[in-house]
This record gives structure tokens, sequence and C-alpha cells, in this order.
């Protein structure tokens, strides 16, 4: 019985992929196993009724993947992406107790939240990724390779950046990936708006990703462990232990620069401001015009995370001694209280509720209004649901495998081509603008191969459409 074992890895200069395609052959079996350089990657073997079938199937696997830009490599020549999490740090408060509400316990450390009208996002160190509706049920499950860094939306899109690299779409029924951030970036922050993604990182560089996942630029600063950056439609705002600064999102040119005092651990912003929480017990709100501080918001701890109401009417913050603080725009404390699960790692502001994701995984909902509020401060709060996932809820990983379909079913039609060394995908159902090329999973790209989706929209500053919903291969 004869063996053959290819092994290719892809790895891009400047932000793109760094991962490993290893085909293995022995007999009638074909194993293929892919991921990132460095990680034990995903498996799966198909079974041939002849050997010849297999040679077949291995040889058209490696063909692709060298049309791909893969190359034949050695394994282990390449090192493994550098990770570094943030320290666990986290104090008991004295405070009085905040009204939570309900929480939910993910099982680990968690960074990433991201809410809107429907749902609550949790992504937690250990990867996994749950929904959470807001009356406390848990409604979806996602597992990911690796620890989840944050969870960002953009539009109709949420996106779970890891510490793999990956950043996964996760607005579909499965995980895709959408980005592949470079082995050489060791990752604190993500942020992406109209499909251009802001990646921060450990050594005090900003770097911009286009649509396509394509490097666009690059900028150091003065300082390093950039826990901060925030992405609009022009600009790109970011932080690190030296202060926050301002780079036009089309060519990385700087606009602004602002020093700090104590590094910025924390980034948020609204229309006109950013607000950065720093190791300094502040939270402050610098004009995105032109790096003006107008307002310190005075806390008593490290601050690990902040958010606002809408337009700043209240600013809020997370320290590390697991207290929250609420404070008027002009910078008056109006509150602190206990989160009583931890520090607040993350949170986000809706509808007089407030939403916290802490060093102890857990994900809470505060009621914020002005009556809990006064209840809690005189020592009155309701009493806390404890919320737990089904056993019978299913958990969903990503996957390059595709439903097919013989028909579009009013769905919208794209096709894959060659263009040079890279794979792209335009529209090809009428009415479109077949020039325009899409922002598609890259893992699931095959040359003339068809898919259909549930729709395409133009992205806000033009020139490219974004797929969403479902994807099928059309046969």
């Amino acid at each position: 019985m004869s063996t053959q074992t290819d092994y290719l890895e892809l790895s891009e200069d400047g932000g793109g992929a760094h991962k490993f395609y290893e085909v293995v052959r022995s007999g009638t079996r074909v194993t293929i196993t892919y991921g990132r350089i460095g990680a034990a990657g995903t498996a799966k073997t198909t079974d041939f009724p002849t050997e010849a079938k297999a040679v077949a199937a291995a040889a058209k696997k490696v063909a692709e993947k060298v049309r791909k830009g893969y190359a034949p490599a050695v394994r282990g020549v390449r090192r493994a992406r550098s990770v570094t999490r943030r320290p666990i740090v986290s104090h008991r408060s004295t405070a009085r107790q905040a009204p939570v509400l309900w929480r939910f316990d993910s099982g680990s450390a968690a960074f990433g939240i991201f809410v809107d009208e429907e749902r609550c996002w949790v992504g937690n160190q250990r990867g996994d990724v749950f929904t959470v509706l807001h009356d406390g049920t848990v409604s979806a499950r996602f597992r990911l390779p690796d620890g989840v860094k944050c969870i960002v939306a953009d539009d109709f899109w949420i996106y779970a950046g890891c510490d793999d690299g990956k950043v996964y779409d996760l607005s579909g029924k499965v995980p895709r990936v959408a980005y592949e951030i470079a082995e050489d970036v060791d990752i604190y922050w993500l942020d992406i708006s109209d499909g251009m993604l802001g990646v921060s990182d450990k050594n005090g560089q900003v770097t911009a990703i286009d649509h396509e996942d394509e490097f666009q630029w690059a900028r150091n600063t003065e300082g390093n462990s950039a826990w901060m950056v925030r992405c609009d439609a022009d600009d790109i705002y970011y932080g690190d232990s030296w202060g926050v600064s301002r780079f036009r999102a089309k060519d990385g040119a700087p606009v602004w620069s602002t020093p700090l005092t104590g590094s910025v651990l924390f980034g948020w912003q609204e229309r006109t401001a950013v607000y950065a929480g720093t190791s300094g017990n502040q939270v402050h709100r610098i004009a995105k015009t032109n790096g003006a501080r107008s307002t310190v918001y005075q806390c008593d701890a490290p601050v690990f995370s902040c958010a606002t109401a809408p337009d700043g009417r209240y600013v809020f913050a997370g320290d590390n001694s697991s207290s929250i603080y609420c404070f008027d725009q002009a910078g008056t404390r109006l509150w602190k209280l206990a989160t009583g699960c931890g520090s607040a790692y993350s949170m986000q502001y809706l509808d007089d509720r407030l939403y916290i994701v802490t060093t102890h995984g857990v994900l809470a909902c505060i009621d914020a209004a002005e009556g809990a509020i006064r209840a809690a401060q005189q020592g009155t709060v309701p009493e806390v649901v404890d919320i737990k996932a089904a056993s019978s809820l299913a958990t969903v990983e990503p996957t390059t495998t595709l439903d097919v379909v013989t028909s579009a079913d009013h769905g919208v039609v794209l096709e894959c081509f060659e263009d040079g060394p890279r794979l792209r995908v335009r529209v090809v159902s009428s009415g479109y603008d077949s020039s325009w090329r899409v922002q598609f999973p890259k893992e699931i790209r095959v040359p003339g191969a068809r898919y259909v989706v549930e729709g395409v929209r133009s992205s806000a500053r033009g020139g490219f459409y974004r797929a969403y919903g479902e994807i099928r291969r059309l046969h």
C-alpha cells in the first residue's frame, strides 16, 4: 500500500494569511488537515473505492491550494503566532451591589460583547460565543478554534476576532473566516467599518486591511500594548501606552496624536468623540476633529472598559476592582456600584440597561434606570436570575462545507474567478455591476464555482458588494 504526503503553507507578507494544508494519502484513504501554522488543525478523512481515485482526489486538492498561493514547506520551520492574553486581574469591590437583572456564566474570562435590539453576544477566552436574548434565553452557541478577543458589528455583519489571527463572520448559520491577520502581529484589539478592518497590537502598531482581506497600510507609534482601535467611515482611532492617535483610513496618514497619563486599556467612540479608559484611573473624552481632551471622568482604580449612552449623555466605566461607574456628560460622578461577578472587561449600554462581560466569564445585564440605581444605592436590588444554556443547544463550529443547490431560488448568484494569483468573486445575476468585487469568505473560493447568497449590499463608500445570508454552492 503506497503512501504520499504533501504539506503546504500559505504565508503572505504584511497582514495576509499564515496557514497550512496537509494531504496524506494512504492506499484508498485521503486525510486532509488544515489550520493556522503552529496549531494542530482540523482533520477530515475520506475513503475512495480505488487507490487510483484516491491518488486523483489528493492531487486535485493539492493543485487547488497551489493555485491559491500555497507552496510546499517543512512542518515546524515557521513558528506559531504569538498570542498575548490580558492578565486576569480583578479585586473585590467595596461598593454597594448593582441591580443585576440576570447573569450568564460563559465558562471562561470574557472580552467580547455586542448588544443590539434582538440579542446579546458574548465571546470568551476558550473560544465560545453565545447569543442571549434580552429575556435571558440562551439562543445559540458557536465554538471557535481559539480565544475571542472582541466582538464587533459592521452594519448587518457581526464579527469575532480571535487569538488564532482570524476574524470570523457570525452573521450566518455557521462561522466563516472573513479576515486573517499576519502571523507576526500579536493582536490586542480589532474593529471594522464598512469592511475596513483595523488591528492594534502588542508592539504599538495599527494595521488596516480592506474588504478583500488585503493589507493596506501599517503605522507605528510611540507606545506599545495597544488595547484600543476604533474605526468609522473615514478614520481609525488608536490608543496605546502613550496616548490616542487618529489616522486616515484610506492611506494611514496621521491626523493628530494626543498623549495621556496612564496606558490606554480600552476605547469607545461616539459620533464626535472617542473615549479612552486608562491605567491612570480615568476615562478621557477626546474630540475626533482635533484630538483635544475635553472631559476627564475620574475613577478610583485602573479602567478596564468604558461605554456611553448615545452622544455621550452618560459615560460608564468598569475598573479592575469589580466596580462600575456612571458619569454625566460634564464629568460629574453619578454613582459607583459593584458588579458582584468580576471586573468588566467590556461593556455596552442600550435602553437603560448596561451589559458587561467580566474576568469571571459572566455576561450580566444591569438595570441602569434612575429608579433602580437609587434603590441599589440604598441597598435594595432585585433577585438576580442565573441563566444557563439548555443541554440540547447545538454547538456550531466553522466549516468550509456548503450545501449544494440546483436553482438560485430568488437568491443572488456569485462567481469565483482567477485574477492573477488571487481568487475574486463577482455578481453574475442581472441588475448588478459585474466589475465590482464581492466581500466573500476566502476559504470556500473555488475557481469557476458559482454560489447563491440571500443578497448583496453595496458598501457605504461604494466600489464593492458585501454578501449576506447563507452561502450555497450552485451546481
